[in-house]
């Protein structure tokens, strides 16, 4: 699509230099039946580096000894003095080899507990209710047959 757009804004200012706005260029004039086809955007993304490899780096930043290699070690790894200085402060604090973002959340464990717990109350209540409906039925349908509940029990218990 962006590209699609692109192309489009140029051919609109390829058109509009036709008209007279500006004189063509000398690869317009050279090949006029060829036009350039523009370079796709590339998202750019952030860099990550491993534990390891920060270690290394920084290792290999004490080895340097003398004037400038420290700035050589840096351009050969394409890196920055701003890595260097992070990547030793968090060596220092401990930290160098942790995770990023958010944390884990130390309460996890038990709202997911409760959640299932919560599931476990709900479904058990409706068997609570549904059983209280059928022992209802049960003591209506005992009172119009006229079958006492206690003589049930009780002739149960003879047999």
């Amino acid at each position: 699509m962006k590209s699609e757009r692109s192309r489009i804004g140029w051919e609109s200012a390829q058109e509009s230099r036709d008209e007279g706005g500006m004189p063509p260029s000398s690869l317009e004039q050279a090949s006029p039946g060829l036009r350039p086809v523009p370079e796709p955007e590339v998202k750019a993304q952030r860099r990550r580096f491993p534990a390891a490899y920060k270690l290394q780096i920084l290792q290999a930043a004490d080895a340097c000894t003398g004037t400038g290699q420290i700035a050589a070690l840096l351009r050969r790894e394409g890196l920055y003095a701003s890595h260097l200085s992070k990547w030793r402060k968090l060596h220092r604090s401990g930290t160098l080899d942790r995770m990023r973002g958010r944390k884990p959340d130390p309460d996890a464990e038990l709202k997911k507990r409760i959640q299932q717990l919560e599931r476990d109350n709900e479904r058990l209540q409706g068997k609570l209710r549904q059983a209280t409906k059928i022992i209802e039925v049960q003591k209506k349908v005992s009172e119009i047959l006229g079958i006492s509940l206690e003589q049930t029990e009780s002739s149960d218990k003879l047999d």
